[in-house]
């Protein structure tokens, strides 16, 4: 018996919805660009972008390209961090600037709740953040997506490579800490 134009349609429009589910399940689609003074930067739509080592004269064009805020995850004794000048950079930009230092030896757990709080923040959305390589920024958004956004590890993990974590250690980290801190 030959479906009705309205079964037709309702097929279709089931088909199309399936479609999208399983798209949602796919990975959010990162792309990389070159700023300059940004190392490795890359984006998740309008979301989030992350990056590695950024001079404060780039705080001008990340204000411009649209973020709210910067989120910077560099010790201040690491060589070429210029957290103060990065400050007094996204002070003068008129963009919010947090300074969350994380250490990629010995990453401490407690940098977490603090970075979820700032990456979430409506005023801060949406965020650049940044240390060195993009690593210690990829492995705290890949903890976000799973603790707020629901996401399975191995989909944010596969986000978080997209985005620069090529760290096993910090990968390690991410791991562990949604472990120990189930949602």
């Amino acid at each position: 018996m030959p479906l009705s134009l309205s079964a037709k349609s309702r097929a279709l429009l089931g088909a199309v919805t399936i479609a999208f589910a399983l798209a949602g399940v796919v990975r959010a689609q990162v792309t990389k660009e070159s700023v300059p003074g940004v190392t490795n930067f890359s984006k998740v739509g309008t979301t989030i972008a992350c990056a590695g080592a950024t001079s404060p004269a780039a705080v001008a064009e990340i204000k411009k390209l649209g973020y709210h805020s910067i989120i910077n995850l560099r010790q201040a004794s690491e060589n070429g961090a210029d957290v103060d000048a990065e400050a007094a950079a996204a002070k003068t930009a008129g963009i919010n600037y947090v300074h969350l230092p994380l250490n990629s030896a010995t990453p401490d757990p407690a940098v977490v709740p603090q970075f979820i709080a700032a990456v979430t923040a409506p005023a801060n959305q949406p965020a650049f953040v940044h240390c060195a390589s993009a690593n210690r920024a990829s492995a705290l958004w890949l903890i976000k997506r799973v603790q707020v956004d629901g996401w399975e590890f191995d989909r944010a993990a596969a986000e978080a490579a997209d985005l620069g974590l090529t760290s096993p250690a910090l990968k390690t980290f991410a791991r562990e800490y949604i472990a120990a801190h189930p949602r």
